[in-house]
Order: structure tokens, then sequence, then C-alpha cells
């Protein structure tokens, strides 16, 4: 109990940090958020004092003193009111995110969980039967694969399935003519639309977890307990599962949880490359015009679910770890 009141306590003092980093950053850099769309109307004749003054009221730009603005941030930010989008105006920034987020969620987070639980039984496998064919193919596949960054994977994909064989959509989400609901012919289309960024995801990220997976079962599998449990009879399988991976899979525990929050941020190339509506392209949009209420928001969300993502893999190694409880 006293463990996860520390984990608690961490995580509670850790998102304060976050979320006065998040309020402090835009107001330290220099210019008014509302700067970039006057700029853009005195390009066509000078902006009145109060046609400056009806913008930062329309575009939410704070006022009053510094401790106010911190107070009405943290109530902002506890109902997720970010103010409207400048690139998707009159659209509130909530509205974006909602949007793009369940995109994001259903295919980097379903992959990445596909890729993890693939790639740890992979290594456990390779490690196992270390010098086999078993061995060799995960790992020389795994590592060809993951040596192609994620656009040059997703452009060949896209290029070679998309446009010369013509199998698979090559942009969007969905159809043109489709309409967004729960039916079973939208699904199926959403599901057509998300194969070949799926399929880049799962080939670069999958070889990470094998190699890692093989290289702390390796190590395990010399440790005293494990040649103990051989030497009183136990099945194989047994000493493998319970007694190796069990332990072996504490650091690519880590990793998966890190992987695990970075879902929300999405994966910006792949989602750029294959004009996918998740968060990665919402993000890059609202980087590329701009876009301070949406970067501030998109950033605060990425780290929180960072920061709650961790937050339970340390749970989980208390309790995979009883030691780690000390």
């Amino acid at each position: 109990m006293r463990y996860t009141l520390s984990k608690i306590g961490l995580l509670l003092l850790t998102l304060w940090a976050a979320v006065t980093l998040n309020f402090l950053l835009p107001r330290l850099m220099p210019g008014s958020p509302a700067d970039a769309a006057i700029a853009k109307l005195a390009q066509n004749g000078p902006v009145s004092p109060s046609t400056r003054a009806a913008i930062e009221a329309q575009l939410g730009v704070p006022t009053g003193s510094a401790w106010n603005q911190y107070v009405e941030y943290l109530n902002n930010v506890v109902h997720f009111d970010f103010g409207v989008s400048y690139t998707f105006f009159p659209q509130s920034v909530a509205s974006l995110v909602g949007t793009a987020l369940p995109w994001t969620l259903v295919l980097v987070g379903f992959v990445t969980i596909v890729a993890f639980i693939f790639g740890t039984l992979l290594g456990v496998l390779a490690a196992w039967k270390r010098g086999s064919w078993l061995d060799t193919l995960p790992t020389v596949g795994g590592t060809f694969a993951s040596a192609f960054p994620y656009f040059w994977t997703a452009l060949l994909l896209l290029f070679f399935l998309g446009y010369v064989a013509g199998w698979f959509p090559t942009s969007g989400a969905y159809s043109s003519s489709a309409t967004p609901e729960l039916s079973v012919p939208f699904l199926l289309d959403a599901l057509y639309h998300s194969i070949l960024p799926a399929t880049t995801i799962l080939i670069t990220s999958l070889g990470g977890w094998i190699l890692g997976m093989r290289s702390t079962m390796i190590n395990t599998l010399g440790d005293d307990y494990v040649t103990f449990a051989e030497a009183n009879g136990l099945h194989p399988r047994t000493v493998a599962i319970r007694y190796a991976a069990r332990n072996a899979i504490l650091p690519n525990l880590t990793s998966f949880g890190l992987a695990l929050g970075g879902v929300v941020g999405g994966s910006l190339l792949v989602e750029r490359v294959f004009s996918y509506p998740g968060v990665g392209y919402l993000l890059y949009t609202a980087v590329v015009n701009q876009d301070f209420p949406l970067m501030q928001a998109l950033f605060l969300i990425i780290t929180i679910s960072v920061l709650l993502a961790n937050f339970i893999v340390d749970i989980l190694y208390g309790i995979l770890d009883p030691r780690t409880r000390r």
C-alpha cells in the first residue's frame, strides 16, 4: 500500500509540474498568440486597435495578472477548454482532439499492443531456441525491418501496394462517399483503409521488441535460479515462461509503457504519409500553422498519457517483481 501511495503522490506531483510548464511556455514566448492572425490581416492594410482587441478576445488571449491567468488556466484544463483553433476557426480545440483521438487510439494503440505481444513471444522463442532457425529467422528479419525508418517503409508500401498494385487505398481513414457511423459497412471500410498504416507501424516496431526480449531472455537463462529449475526436472516450457520470461520481460515492460504512452501522440510521419486523420496529423497541422491553442492541448494530452502509462508500468512492476516495492 505504501508503494502504491508513493507512486500516486509522485504521479500527482509530476502532473502538476507538466500542467504548470504547459502554462508557462506559451507566455514565455515573444509576442501574443493572436499575432499570427493579425499579421495575415495586416497584409491587406493597417489593423486598428479595436480590431486587434476583438481578435484577441475572440481567440481567447489571456488577460489580467499571472496568478488569475494560472487559476483560470487550471480551471480550463479540468474542463478541457483550450479555446478555439486558429487553423480550424471557429471549431473548438476540444472538438478537434475528440475527433482525431479515436482514430489514433484504434490504429496506433492496437498495433502497438499487437507488436509488443508478438515481438515478446518471438523474442522468448528465439532465445530459448538459440542457434536454430527459430532464432535466426525472427532475429535477422526483425533487424532488417527495424533498420528502415517509419516514413521510408510507409512510402514503399504506399507506392507498391497502393499506386502500382492498387490493392489498398492511398490516403484517408475511410472512403469519401462513406458516412462515419457505427455500422458494419463503415467499420469494414475503415479497417480496409487502416491496413497500410497499421502494417507500416507493425513492421518497423516488431523488430525492436524481438531483439530486446531476446537479449534480456538470454541473460536471464544464465541465472542460477533458472539452472536450478532445470536441474529439478521441470518442463522446459515451464522454465522458459514461468521462470525466465517472467523476469526477462521487466525491461521490455518499461519500453512498452513508454510506447503505450506515446500512442496518444500518434505516429506523426505515418499519419502524414497516409493523410490519416489522427492526433499525429493534427499535431503536424497545428505546428505548420502555428496554432498555439491546439499545440498546447495536444502537448499536454501526450504528456499526461506518458505519465499515466509509466504509473501503470510502475504498479505492474511491483506485482511482477515484489522486490521493487521495498
